[in-house]
């Protein structure tokens, strides 16, 4: 901070300059305030803007809005088509109501799928299943049900079974894959378990699952 200056020394005015002195300075007490010594200068009153200018700078404003439209378009068309948003991934389904069913010495404990919906997404997006856990599928008629692997992360085995419980085939799926797996005759149930669970337990075409609520016993000639 600067430090104050000193006040002069007061002198009368009435007597004039004192001898020896330069001679005092005198102006008339009209002048202007900005003519007095020591005065700050007013600040300019307000101006009237250039009219002439406006034009300039609305054909200005027009040359840029002009480049930035173009711009992105370029840039809209110019996008591959590969950029656009990637598809919501699906859910997995809720855990379905379970069943247990004997494989010779081994009991499954599966959800059951029993209708459209459930069928259609039947282990999609599953990220593991549990020890001796798996999904039946059962179909209202016999038929030559097809399944397939797509949104499907675990692989897996499918065992296509007959009405009285008898498995007429058993197929290994990879995952996310479209191939198609099929019975080799008409069926109304399908299991699916950990890729390589029938294998491991010595369970292959003709072997038979029990489950009274489910597989009829085979009739009789």
């Amino acid at each position: 901070m600067p430090l104050p200056m000193p006040s002069p020394m007061p002198r009368d005015l009435t007597r004039g300059p004192a001898p020896g002195s330069a001679r005092a300075l005198t102006f008339p007490l009209t002048a202007p305030l900005s003519r007095r010594p020591g005065a700050v200068p007013l600040p300019p009153g307000p101006t009237r803007p250039n009219q002439g200018a406006r034009p300039a700078l609305d054909a200005l404003a027009r040359r840029i809005a002009a480049r930035l439209v173009a711009t992105l378009l370029a840039a809209a068309v110019a996008a591959p088509l590969g950029a656009q948003p990637a598809p919501a991934r699906p859910e997995p389904q809720p855990t379905l109501p379970k069943i247990e069913i004997q494989a010779g010495l081994h009991l499954i404990r599966a959800e059951v799928a029993d209708a459209v919906d459930t069928r259609m997404r039947g282990l999609m997006m599953r990220e593991k299943l549990g020890t001796n856990e798996g999904m039946l599928f059962v179909f209202e008629q016999k038929a030559g049900h097809c399944f397939w692997m797509r949104n499907t992360l675990l692989p897996l085995s499918i065992a296509f079974v007959d009405d009285d419980g008898t498995i007429a085939n058993i197929e290994d799926m990879k995952p996310q894959t479209e191939d198609s797996h099929c019975p080799v005759r008409p069926i109304r149930y399908a299991l699916e378990m950990e890729q390589g669970w029938f294998a491991k337990r010595g369970l292959k075409a003709g072997a038979k699952l029990t489950q009274p609520k489910l597989f009829k016993a085979a009739s009789k000639p």
